[in-house]
């Protein structure tokens, strides 16, 4: 069931982002998302935990994508898929006309799920993750 992230997620979405990300946020970022009227963020419940999250920034008419995951143990089951389409449909109803985020070039799965909703490759960011120095890939989706 996809919610509305709220304070109660906190230490289980800090967790799933240690894991699917080596801990690129921290408790006090997610916080800080929850009280940014900019800031989009969803999470997927199965059975009491959180096994998904996925979460947006309105800068000017963009949704810039910054955090789609899936706890591995759920991974191709559409759960990322539900969380890209709700993030979409919410953009569209805000009137963003672009949806825009970076994706690992090694990501072949997410860059899979991007495909499926008509993403294009807008560019390359030379060694834009800084635990491993890869690139990322930049991809554009226009909404309107």
């Amino acid at each position: 069931m996809i919610e509305p992230l709220a304070p109660k997620h906190l230490a289980a979405v800090v967790a799933l982002d240690r894991l699917c990300f080596g801990g690129l946020w921290s408790e006090d970022n997610y916080l800080r998302e929850l009280s940014s009227p900019n800031s989009h963020f969803w999470v997927i419940v199965t059975g009491g935990t959180i096994v998904a999250i996925g979460g947006f920034w309105v800068i000017l008419e963009e949704c810039h994508i910054v955090v789609l995951a899936v706890h591995p143990q759920h991974r191709r089951r559409g759960l990322g898929e539900q969380l890209l389409k709700q993030m979409l449909e919410t953009s569209r109803s805000l009137g963003l006309a672009w949806a825009t985020l970076e994706v690992r070039a090694s990501n072949h799965a997410a860059s899979q799920l991007y495909q499926k909703f008509n993403f294009q490759i807008a560019g390359r960011r030379r060694h834009y993750y800084p635990d491993t120095k890869e690139d990322a890939l930049v991809l554009w989706l226009k909404l309107t």
